[in-house]
């Protein structure tokens, strides 16, 4: 791979639109793309940039036009053949199939079979076990001392969660929480835990491994109701090969995972940061309905989602051509001032406040959204019921890519 772009050290309104490349991992970990998806909203929203390191692509990045990509199978497709779900092509191809990275009917046949576990009965039945956890992470966290909430408690919650949905031993959840940031390691970053997709895959391998014995332990036992046992016993799973259970479980764990423990740190974070909307939050805990779909906007936690263009469209008054990447960039559509008010501003009461696109949409539509809100929603439920009150004790540590909008570390302290 080409070295990447300095892009963050560029003035973006100083430099051509046609120079405008946001695809450096640097403008996310500085947390300095704003101004570059503004500038192409308001010249540019369907702007093609012919060389990156990842190879030219479209950038979309209005809401409504993301939308209509989101929505459009014929013309725009997922398929890991094709180059898959980020902009860096899948470097494991045809190899290695996810139901993410299919199209119809493919897609569908796949997701319903994990979709029960996280069906609005099965969280109902999950809700208090889910809240019983957040007390003991709470109340064993220190005081007066500082702590890293990632660790002690957004990666916690999650990786408790994530065992519970595998039956996965709990002795060795952490072992979630790694395979997911190998998954998703930008190979440039200074602290990346692999540096090239060949390291990757070995671990990915040893992932399969644990999880293909678990899978076999219930092959034969009664129905399950853990995402294991699901595909291991469904009709459209129970014969996946090797590489797609890698494929299928590497999806699973880092959309249970990252998503919602970024979501629960970028959430203290904003609150923080915005010390009129914690006040606000205590005076009134009823905000947290409209909190909660506020921080998940405001995280972004996906960044990007990529389709491969299927056949020669006309697209926002260009010409996309067949084969080439099409990037809906989340960050850019939840910021999209035409479809949602001043959306700069942190706003906790914000009307329609579920009017993003942190989740996707359509057939892709992340299929936990209803989990992970249930889970920041107790989480803010039990902080207040605690009244407490944090200190931010340093800048979080945000991670380098441009897949996964994240927080690696973020010091605090209760006051």
């Amino acid at each position: 791979m080409s070295e990447v772009k300095n892009t963050q050290y560029l003035d973006p309104s100083k430099i051509p639109v046609s120079d405008i490349d946001v695809s450096d991992p640097a403008l996310y970990q500085n947390d300095s793309f704003y101004p570059y998806f503004q500038r192409l909203r308001q010249e540019d929203p369907v702007h093609y940039c012919a060389d990156s390191p990842f190879g030219p692509y479209w950038s979309i990045t209005k809401y409504d036009d993301i939308m209509k990509v989101e929505l459009d199978h014929k013309n725009f497709s997922s398929a890991a053949h094709l180059g898959g779900i980020s902009i860096r092509d899948s470097p494991y191809g045809e190899t290695m199939n996810s139901f993410i990275s299919m199209d119809q009917p493919e897609h569908m046949v796949q997701r319903k079979t994990v979709a029960p576990s996280v069906s609005p009965t099965n969280l109902r039945n999950m809700e208090e076990m889910i809240r019983e956890r957040t007390e003991h992470v709470l109340d064993s966290l220190p005081r007066g001392e500082i702590f890293d909430w990632v660790d002690k408690v957004s990666i916690e919650l999650t990786t408790m969660m994530l065992a519970t949905l595998f039956d996965f031993p709990f002795e060795d959840r952490r072992l979630l929480t790694y395979w997911s940031d190998v998954a998703t390691a930008n190979f440039d970053a200074p602290d990346a835990l692999v540096n090239s997709d060949e390291e990757r895959l070995v671990v990915l391998k040893e992932m399969g491994e644990y999880i293909v014995n678990l899978w076999q332990q219930r092959v034969g036992s009664s129905t399950g109701f853990d995402m294991i046992s699901m595909m291991a016993q469904g009709e459209a799973t129970k014969d996946m090969n090797f590489m797609d259970i890698i494929g299928n479980f590497v999806l699973l764990i880092v959309g249970g995972n990252d998503t919602t423990r970024n979501s629960m740190s970028g959430g203290l974070f904003s609150l923080i940061e915005n010390p009129e909307q914690f006040t606000a939050l205590r005076a009134d805990p009823s905000l947290i309905k409209t909190l909660v779909p506020e921080i998940i906007r405001y995280q972004s936690a996906i960044i990007h989602m990529r389709r491969t263009a299927l056949n020669d469209v006309e697209f926002g008054g260009k010409k996309i051509s067949k084969g080439d990447r099409v990037i809906m960039w989340y960050v850019s559509g939840n910021w999209d001032e035409e479809a949602i008010d001043a959306p700069e501003k942190f706003d906790i009461a914000r009307p329609k406040a579920r009017r993003h696109l942190a989740f996707g949409a359509g057939i892709h539509r992340c299929v936990g959204d209803r989990l992970a809100e249930l889970q920041l929603q107790i989480l803010w439920e039990e902080i207040l019921k605690r009244d407490l009150k944090f200190e931010l004790m340093g800048p979080p540590q945000r991670i380098y890519s441009n897949f996964i909008r994240g927080i690696r570390t973020m010091p605090v302290r209760i006051s």
